[in-house]
């Protein structure tokens, strides 16, 4: 059986067992509960408002760090330079358990 879930405005798809990286979620370690639940496969696919109760949960394992992302920005003929840096924080969540 398989869930699709929704954090940090992205889709993933989960297994009971399986390891994904998520946005941060603000807690470092600890159970947590994905609720809007999109799509739960079984015997059947169940869509909508069939899992008005359904929840998927899991435990916080880790936190990690995308990859360093850099940039540059210049105007020519002009002394207008800009560089700039990002590295996205996520948190990786160890999915315990699916309930419909």
């Amino acid at each position: 059986m398989y869930a699709v879930i929704r954090s940090g405005g992205k889709q993933y798809r989960v297994a009971e067992g399986d390891t994904v990286t998520v946005e941060l979620l603000g807690q470092t370690d600890g159970d947590v509960s994905f609720a809007p639940v999109l799509v739960v496969d079984g015997a059947q696919t169940l869509t909508g408002s069939a899992l008005a109760g359904a929840s998927v949960a899991g435990r916080v394992v880790a936190e990690a760090k995308g990859p360093k992302i850099t940039g540059f920005t210049y105007k020519p003929k002009g002394r207008a330079r800009r560089r700039w840096g990002h590295r996205q924080q996520y948190s990786v969540v160890e999915i315990t358990g699916i309930t419909r």
